[in-house]
């Protein structure tokens, strides 16, 4: 058996409503001024009430973070940092999507130690230790909520990420109340993020062992079963816990099978063109998926018919054929974008983002087949 290591969150609780308990799992850690890491529609919709209501209830003073943006820029976070030194914050909570949750994971951080963040970009470069942290997520598609990894937005618009174990949070709360009513398109773009987690951490070329590739498939035969309900039907909260569990369980799998060149692709067009980053991931997977044929047709085989059941029996060049053209109908189907002109691209950027693709050798080095340069704009190309 191949030697591995595998760290996730501590404690989860998956129940509708739960997080009305954050309030209690909090003053149970002994918290008693919290930073509450949100953004401005998360508070406007109601889905921060519960927890807030829950926070008051247990007599803890709560700080409101709510300027968080897609992509967070770094900017942005050592603001926030500011804040809650000077507040005296001793605990964090975060209620929103994977932006949200990526600031919140920093500023615990951040908060437990003197180290700058320019020190921590990369893989475990963080020293020290940080506050405690709970976060819910409001979209099924991050897995934040379980891994060590928060993404930021320098001054130059490069996307990068810090990478340590002190990002693990103490407890994730799965409340599919939180993703009920959200719209579809962005209900398939965090979905089809996931099962894109799930199936880079099945191929990831280094670090997959027997759970994260167990935690992947499972991902993924929930996400592939409730996507289409999901987003059909806003408020069935089956469709939507299956969406947060298999969310969660990609994230797990990924945290420790590191994703590839999907995700080292799609950065820069949330850098350059703040593309959502699931849809970023949705927009050029066909077409890598495609390109990794070569050093993962066996692999994909395998999970093809886990999210296409008409895929079953089928011979593998069969079932990866069906897998890439499944994805490249599955944004259509389900009302995304399907190509990059949809979102401000053209064939003058091409050459930009694969030189800034180039520079994600983090995620790079784990694609089962080696990206080049070259590689990576004709992908773009084919996406185009």
């Amino acid at each position: 058996m191949h030697a591995f290591q595998f760290q996730t969150t501590k404690s989860i609780l998956s129940e509708v409503g739960s997080t009305s308990k954050i309030g209690g799992i909090m003053a149970d850690m002994g918290c008693e001024k919290v930073a509450f890491v949100t953004d401005k529609i998360i508070l406007e919709l109601g889905l921060a009430k519960a927890s807030l209501d829950s926070l008051k209830e247990a007599k803890i003073d709560v700080h409101i973070i709510d300027d968080v943006v897609a992509d967070p820029p770094e900017e942005m976070i050592l603001k926030a940092v500011d804040e809650c030194k000077g507040a005296g914050i001793d605990g964090i909570v975060s209620v929103g999507g994977g932006s949200s949750m990526d600031t919140a994971k920093l500023i615990a951080v951040l908060c437990g130690s003197d180290q700058p963040i320019s020190e921590m970009y990369g893989v475990g470069l963080v020293k020290g230790g940080r506050l405690p942290m709970v976060l819910a997520p409001t979209t099924a598609g991050t897995g934040s909520e379980v891994t060590p990894i928060s993404i930021v937005t320098t001054g130059t618009n490069e996307k990068k990420g810090v990478v340590s174990h002190q990002l693990i949070p103490d407890w994730a709360i799965l409340d599919a109340e939180l993703t009920v009513g959200l719209p579809a398109h962005i209900t398939a773009a965090t979905g089809i993020d996931a099962m894109v987690h799930a199936i880079e951490a099945f191929t990831s070329k280094h670090k997959k062992n027997i759970l994260s590739d167990t935690l992947a498939r499972q991902a993924l035969e929930l996400l592939g079963g409730s996507i289409h309900t999901a987003c059909k039907d806003g408020q069935n909260r089956e469709a939507r816990s299956n969406m947060l569990l298999g969310s969660m369980l990609a994230g797990m799998a990924f945290a420790n099978a590191p994703v590839a060149a999907v995700h080292a692709l799609a950065y820069p067009l949330g850098g350059h063109f703040h593309v959502p980053h699931g849809l970023s991931n949705a927009l050029v997977l066909p077409y890598v998926l495609d390109f990794n044929m070569e050093g993962a047709s066996h692999q994909y085989a395998e999970l093809a018919p886990i999210i296409f059941k008409d895929l079953a029996g089928k011979s593998e060049a069969e079932a990866c054929k069906g897998m890439v053209d499944g994805f490249k109908a599955m944004g259509p189907e389900l009302g995304m974008q399907s190509k990059l002109a949809e979102v401000g691209v053209n064939h003058n950027h091409l050459p930009m983002l694969a030189e800034d693709a180039m520079k994600q050798q983090r995620l790079l080095v784990n694609n089962p087949r080696e990206m080049t340069y070259e590689a990576a704009l004709d992908i773009y190309t084919q996406a185009l």
